[in-house]
């Protein structure tokens, strides 16, 4: 394996759209959600570790779930990039490029979710060669684009120059565009949905902290005497909450014009929803999908189940609803409203109280 290629996993989020399974103590990226016998994060890393040294792989996440990172992974606590703060995704990815930049700076990083699903592998790792390769050749900014299947509004979109080098020269990032944007963007052709998986050197991106959100940059240059030492998580308890709160697409990616973008299809799933953990599963002859789940459906269809496992349930006469049941919680939802669980959530919160949530 290749000694310069690095990872960082980002897996600090809270997923409250995968609600009652995930919640802010065991959010979704540490559940197993498609039943196949590892959690999302366990299934990245693997993945990734195909490509890149698994010492090389660090985990950047919320400082509480540190237990059960370490539970789910054969790693160090080295490897671990624990944010005392939520701060988006700018400010962790500096810390993580200075830290793996003092340890070797001809590296090149990769950035990815800890809950995307990646249907071929073998498909990904040569996409990630490719692209790792070129940020090794030149000063550039790389991601990864997915071809829109739809005119979808929950996914950022690239704008890019449409040549016939397999590295396609970004023009502009749009983020969540409203739905006519978005039917506009698909019907063009000109556009990618970004999947958010970031490549470059780390002297590349150091230096576009530099450029572009200078006073962060400031903030953690100021503990490169004590990265990767006994001293780091006393610098970053104290200074990591004074970093500006935004994500590195509005604070780096929207500003620079060294963007490009590969053009990818290896089967990309973000797993943002219910409905879109539904599509990547198998289905009966009615189109109902589960989850440790034995099910007898009659009358019903399109349906999406997933409780305890080995449990059993008899569903009659439903059409297109989410069901999940977990200990002693039971959410019935139609697929169509499902944008609203975020708000359901919070009238649990206010109900129940803290602990279901």
């Amino acid at each position: 394996m290749n000694k310069n290629y690095y990872a960082v996993i980002m897996a600090g989020g809270v997923g409250s759209r995968f609600w009652p399974v995930s919640t802010q103590n065991y959010p979704k990226q540490f559940h197993d959600m498609l039943g196949t016998g590892s959690s999302l994060l366990q299934k990245t890393f693997h993945r990734l570790a195909r490509l890149i040294p698994q010492d090389q792989i660090l985990i950047s996440s919320n400082a509480r779930y540190k237990a059960l990172i370490l539970d789910q992974l054969n790693i160090t606590e080295k490897q671990l990039v624990l944010e005392p703060a939520m701060r988006n995704t700018a400010p962790c990815i500096l810390y993580s490029a200075l830290k793996i930049y003092k340890e070797n700076p001809d590296a090149v990083m990769l950035v990815a979710p800890s809950d995307h699903w990646i249907e071929n592998e073998a498909e990904f790792i040569t996409n990630i060669e490719t692209s790792f390769q070129a940020c090794s050749e030149k000063e550039i900014l790389m991601t990864l684009g997915i071809q829109p299947s739809y005119a979808n509004t929950g996914y950022g979109y690239i704008n890019f120059e449409d040549t016939n080098s397999v590295i396609k020269k970004a023009i502009q990032f749009t983020e969540k565009p409203d739905e006519e944007t978005a039917q506009r963007f698909y019907e063009s052709g000109e556009y990618l949905w970004n999947a958010g998986i970031f490549l470059w050197s780390v002297k590349s991106i150091v230096k576009a902290f530099e450029k572009y959100l200078p006073e962060m940059h400031t903030l953690f240059c100021g503990g490169m005497n004590v990265y990767n030492t006994e001293f780091e998580d006393d610098f970053i308890r104290s200074n990591y909450e004074k970093a500006e709160n935004i994500s590195i697409d509005y604070g780096v990616m929207q500003k620079a014009d060294t963007i490009y973008v590969l053009p990818v299809d290896f089967g990309w799933n973000d797993l943002g929803t219910w409905s879109s953990l539904y599509e990547k599963l198998p289905k009966d002859t009615t189109k109902n999908a589960t989850v440790n789940t034995e099910a007898i459906f009659v009358n019903a269809s399109g349906n999406m189940v997933r409780t305890a496992a080995g449990k059993k349930v008899v569903i009659q006469g439903l059409d297109n609803y989410i069901v999940v049941d977990k200990e002693g919680i039971l959410l019935i939802c139609p697929k169509k409203e499902e944008q609203h669980i975020k708000q359901l959530v919070a009238k649990v919160k206010d109900t129940f109280g803290d602990d279901l949530v």
